[in-house]
């Protein structure tokens, strides 16, 4: 999230999961990553020629493909307190049972997105954000016929979930190659915005590639399609009624749509689809480099022709990167032949890599080009816990991954801690997101992962964790799983 061209303060408030009505599980989206650690989008692809078009057929299209869109509603628990119900709490900016203590018990959660059929013995694909939290999921089909589904896998980083039903002979969707996809094409939408079932809505491809605030690893599309809450998980088609993107979130001021929905290309959902489908769990590649922008300051400091390409301004002992060469003060122009145009761009190129391939990146280094080749790496085991164990924390787990601020990042934040990664389980479900920096642990200061677990170990059922998230201080209070 924090290589968007937009104002990021800004644009972190306004997105929204393009969720379920009123269900914890499904109305926030936790995809923010590290720029460290993960990379890239499909950017610059020679354009297709550009020639007339006929207008598409969006009747064929709904016809033919809306039976294999489906209605997922969600059932679970959530724990609030008497302050979660306390009219003023708003105004004094408390975490909902910080202020008064008030003991906390369990209520009753419920929400609804959508989803599609991809294979047609029941496996259907759906945002992790929809299913998150959810003990009881189903799945209404458009002959209103309705299945218990089960959760084969969700990444919480990409935002992607696997659902199965048992069924036979379902209707299927038909998907589409996203590099074909052209800025400025008709594409259409349909799923369950607000609970209203088979809704399809349509627009234009505004933007490829898109890199937002604590999503770094997901190349958007952008549309102007009406997306709602309710939508999430639903497909976006393209004009010849193939699946190009799964609707996942929304820019808005307002909690609706206001013109800027943003989708997840079909083919960063079908990695992370065949990877759970075949292993049970999600491997994220690893570069190990912190990024950012390179504006026309710094263009004009290193001697560039354009403001292009990614920073590099730390390198992760240990890392790929490391034994690869990189240093402090590269800017990597090219991953494997694509340009990288912003910061945003290299960690949606690495997300669709896989722990040990080799990348070729070209360098541009003390004002001349260089080549060099890494070797992927993955995600430290203590670091990636978190998201794909998140329905098995045992006692004592946070369900957080950790990893300690850079010098450059200690000097921009002015303090020290530890970056959140990754949010699941008992951190998550407290409202712990990734990118909020956690500073202590139960009043003790806590600098690396040992330091962690060492509180950890002393603690009760209920740990107090002091995090920073953007300019501001909170405690937030953890029921322990």
């Amino acid at each position: 999230m924090k290589t968007s061209q937009m104002n990021p303060s800004r644009l972190v408030l306004a997105l929204l999961a393009a969720g379920a009505i009123g269900g914890a599980g499904a109305t926030a989206a936790f995809g923010g990553v590290s720029m460290a650690a993960n990379a890239p989008s499909p950017v610059a692809t020679a354009a297709p020629a550009i020639g007339p078009t006929s207008a598409p057929n969006f009747v064929q299209i709904t016809h033919d493909y809306g039976p294999a869109v489906v209605n997922i509603s969600i059932s679970g628990t959530r724990k609030v307190s008497d302050d979660d119900e306390d009219p003023f709490a708003q105004f004094f900016g408390q975490i909902p049972g910080a202020r008064g203590g008030m003991p906390s018990r369990e209520v009753p959660i419920r929400g609804e997105g959508s989803g599609f059929i991809v294979s047609s013995d029941g496996i259907i694909l759906t945002n992790a954000h929809v299913v998150q939290g959810a003990k009881e999921v189903t799945v209404k089909l458009t002959d209103r016929r309705e299945y218990r589904a089960k959760v084969l896998g969700a990444d919480t980083q990409t935002d992607v979930a696997v659902i199965k039903i048992d069924a036979k002979n379902l209707p299927v969707v038909k998907v589409g190659d996203v590099n074909q996809l052209q800025v400025g094409e008709w594409v259409l939408a349909i799923g369950s915005p607000y609970g209203l079932e088979n809704t399809a809505t349509a627009g234009i491809v505004s933007a490829k590639g898109r890199s937002l605030p604590d999503d770094t690893s997901v190349p958007f599309i952008q549309t102007d399609v009406a997306v709602n809450p309710g939508n999430s998980g639903g497909p976006l088609f393209n004009d010849r009624g193939e699946v190009v993107g799964i609707n996942s979130q929304i820019y808005s001021r307002t909690g609706g749509f206001q013109g800027l929905s943003f989708s997840i290309p079909i083919d960063v959902a079908y990695k992370i689809k065949d990877q759970i489908l075949e292993h049970g769990k999600v491997q994220h590649a690893r570069l190990g480099v912190t990024v950012q922008e390179v504006n026309q300051d710094l263009a004009n400091s290193f001697k560039l022709d354009t403001p292009s390409g990614a920073l590099v301004s730390s390198v992760e002992k240990g890392s790929a990167a490391e034994k690869a060469g990189l240093q402090p003060g590269d800017v990597v122009r090219k991953i494997n032949g694509k340009t990288i145009v912003s910061s945003g761009d290299l960690a949606s190129l690495i997300t669709l890599a896989t722990p040990g391939d080799k990348i070729t990146l070209d360098l541009w280094r003390n004002g001349s080009a260089k080549e060099v080749v890494a070797t992927l790496g993955g995600i430290p085991k203590d670091r990636t816990q978190a998201a794909g164990e998140s329905r098995e924390v045992q006692k004592g787990q946070l369900g957080l991954a950790l990893r300690p601020l850079s010098p450059q990042e200690q000097e921009a934040s002015g303090t020290q801690g530890l970056l959140i990664e990754q949010s699941a389980g008992p951190a998550a479900k407290a409202g712990i997101q990734p990118g909020d920096v956690l500073l202590s642990l139960n009043g003790v200061p806590v600098h690396n992962v040992s330091q962690v677990k060492d509180a950890l170990s002393k603690a009760g059922k209920t740990v107090a964790l002091l995090v920073q998230r953007g300019e501001d201080k909170i405690f937030v209070p953890v029921q322990l799983g």
